[in-house]
């Protein structure tokens, strides 16, 4: 157990202290390139032997990047953007910034305008009809053109054969990330809810095949340790983000376990591996993107699938419910809410909506609707 712990409390360290992260792999002599939201290709920038390093907003100040958003825009946007100004990224060679949802549109403008004078933004424009070979071929050449602007950004290579070796480190990474959530919900006395979420978070500042090994030790130790039976709520998060300190603080305090997630910031991306039979890389990594499905940012014309996945998230994994953290003012989650809400009526199974913001520090209301949850829970189990 205390060597099960030792490396929980290491994960955390890495995900609390990012620019401890960065200065360290700078100071191995390695270049550092941002991987702003979201589904950037992050595996050219670690086959160019690089750092790939999440940029997913956080806590502190936003006052620079006020001067170029309003103050209604949604905290992620701009905490992303104060980072970038206020001397958080310095060191990064360059930023990946993707434009798949309505706020990251005018955020990709706005940075190069801005913090693109000192970070060169590389900028990419996926293709939402993905899944047809027109779409395939689209974003195969959007993902060359960004190879090319890293490699010349910072004069860099960037091989086929390399990126074919980045692909096998990615996949093994989201297969142990995948397996650990498994086995957080066997093991919930042992991995509290903010335990997982710094797991997860971790891995957006160290190389993936340094994460993957801390992380496979933590996953075989899981492994050989009996089950823990758990009195608590089990439940299903879903949103954008929620690694709030505070929050999950607040998580653990009322026994909530995350048995699995449709968090864009943790489990969305790691659902679709890369096939290595795809020789060309850049087609591999278009073809990645057409087999990501039920997320709200994706273009899908079937509107009956997403609501359907989250629910069957909650039945497969026994969850008593679902958790729904709708960040304040992100128009996508919030179109999206109302078929939630149907689909989880239908199946009898608790949906609870929270407001939420990464900049909270007032958690009472959050409290309050875990309070009820967990009355709901207990009747529902007698």
């Amino acid at each position: 157990m205390s060597e099960v712990r030792e490396l929980l409390e290491q994960f955390k360290h890495y995900a609390s202290h990012p620019r401890e992260q960065l200065d360290k792999y700078l100071a191995q002599g390695k270049k550092a390139v941002g991987i702003f939201p979201y589904y950037a290709p992050e595996e050219i920038v670690h086959a160019g032997g690089m750092v790939p390093f999440g940029v997913w907003g956080g806590q502190g100040p936003i006052e620079k990047a006020k001067e170029y958003f309003p103050t209604f825009y949604y905290s992620l946007a701009l905490r992303c953007l104060e980072m970038a100004l206020d001397g958080s990224l310095d060191g990064l060679s360059a930023s990946m910034i993707t434009t798949l949802d309505d706020t990251l549109r005018p955020f990709s403008q706005n940075y190069k305008v801005s913090a693109g004078r000192k970070i060169p933004m590389v900028f990419l424009n996926h293709g939402q009809h993905r899944k047809e070979d027109f779409g395939k071929i689209y974003n195969a050449r959007i993902f060359a053109k960004a190879k090319k602007e890293l490699e010349e950004i910072c004069e860099v290579e960037i091989t086929d054969e390399n990126l074919k070796k980045t692909f096998e480190i990615y996949n093994e990474n989201r297969a142990e990330k995948r397996r650990f959530i498994k086995l957080v919900g066997d093991h919930a006395q042992t991995v509290r809810a903010s335990d997982r979420c710094y797991v997860l978070k971790s891995s957006y500042f160290m190389l993936k095949e340094e994460h993957t090994a801390l992380l496979k030790e933590l996953n075989d130790k899981l492994e050989a340790m009996p089950k823990e039976e758990w009195n608590g709520a089990r439940v299903v998060t879903s949103g954008i983000i929620a690694d709030n300190p505070g929050l999950l603080e607040v998580f653990d305090k009322y026994d909530i376990c995350v048995v699995a997630d449709d968090v864009a910031h943790e489990s969305r991306g790691l659902k679709v591996d890369i096939d290595l039979s795809i020789e060309d890389p850049m087609m591999a990594l278009a073809d990645q993107f057409a087999r990501m499905d039920e997320d709200p940012i994706l273009y899908d014309p079937d509107i009956t699938k997403r609501p359907k996945y989250v629910v069957d998230l909650a039945k497969d994994n026994d969850a008593d419910g679902c958790l729904l953290f709708m960040m304040n003012f992100n128009d996508t989650e919030e179109m999206e809410y109302p078929s939630l809400k149907q689909a989880f009526e239908a199946e009898g199974i608790p949906l609870i909506k929270m407001g939420y913001d990464q900049q909270m520090v007032d958690f009472g209301q959050v409290k309050t609707q875990l309070e009820t949850f967990n009355e709901i829970v207990q009747m529902n189990r007698f």
